[in-house]
């Protein structure tokens, strides 16, 4: 073992540590939440509104149709 550097030690050591009080433990206040203890938007609640709105619904159904028109049309051409 090299002497020039001891090992390191997992455990901090207070007197030596900047934050920590006698016995290792942390002050209040020294670290943050460990989780948001605000909501994440400001204001008053809203509910949702239910569902898809139509616009974009109503595109994906026609892309939907088209692409079963087409493989529909693909199948039949192969099947002559």
């Amino acid at each position: 073992m090299n002497r020039d550097h001891p090992p390191s030690n997992p455990d901090p050591d207070p007197r030596r540590t900047p934050g920590l009080t006698p016995g290792g433990s942390v002050p209040p206040g020294e670290t943050p939440p460990g989780e948001a203890s605000t909501g994440t938007g400001a204001g008053p609640h809203r509910p949702l509104k239910r569902g898809w709105a139509g616009g974009p619904l109503a595109i994906i159904v026609v892309l939907a149709l088209i692409v079963a028109l087409f493989f529909l049309a693909y199948g039949i051409m192969l099947a002559l």
